[in-house]
């Protein structure tokens, strides 16, 4: 049984863990002056907890986002012939596979499958893990590390029915592809070549960056 240190540790990190998460993803400043707040409670408990300075310890906090996670999504890999379903998305824009956050209760597969019906209104069945992709080495931009784990998808009916989470649905060939988000502007192209057998099935990264 864990003593009363140990559980405040604990709180702590869970704290640090939510802050960075909200701030990675804050469009707004009041939004972000919440999570800045949450993110200093937990420094300032673990400073108490190790007789160290708040201050110190919120600098690297704040720098340093890389400390918490890593964190998973699952992505739909939805192919209608040799084109590829990418979603516009509301937040920058650009074009990306659907996919988003795991949930707590969630598996990777389940995840990809249920994005895919928010997202683009189709429901379909992960059928084969493409890959398990960290955001550090495909460029995804995020301040907090990721793990994205992309499922293909079989569906009966391909089209999309756009609703909140996306502007725009469409198949794009290889040789077409729009602008893409951070990202998935290298995870998409790599589907095809998974396709042709030109990469490996299922992919994953076996070295850290340096």
């Amino acid at each position: 049984m864990e003593n009363s240190e140990q559980a405040l540790h604990k709180v702590a990190e869970q704290l640090r863990s939510v802050a960075a998460f909200g701030l990675n993803f804050a469009q707004h400043e009041f939004d972000r002056e919440r999570w800045e707040t949450v993110l200093a409670a937990s420094a300032a408990i673990t400073a108490v907890l190790n007789n160290q300075p708040a201050a110190e310890l919120l600098a690297r906090y704040q720098t340093n986002f890389f400390e918490v996670g890593p964190m998973a999504s699952g992505e739909a890999a939805v192919f209608q012939g040799d084109k590829l379903l990418l979603i516009r998305r509301s937040d920058d824009g650009l074009w990306a596979l659907p996919g988003g956050i795991t949930d707590a209760g969630e598996t990777l597969a389940e995840t990809a499958v249920r994005e895919l019906h928010e997202e683009a209104g189709i429901v379909g069945e992960a059928i084969q893990l493409m890959g398990i992709f960290d955001s550090r080495l495909w460029h995804s931009e995020k301040k907090i590390h990721f793990y994205h784990a992309v499922f293909l998808i079989k569906t009966a009916d391909f089209t999309p029915q756009l609703n909140d989470e996306s502007t725009a649905a469409a198949y794009f060939g290889e040789d077409e592809l729009p602008p893409l988000s951070p990202g998935h502007h290298l995870r998409a192209p790599f589907l095809f070549q998974q396709l042709r057998g030109e990469a490996p099935l299922p992919f994953f990264d076996s070295v850290s960056p340096r």
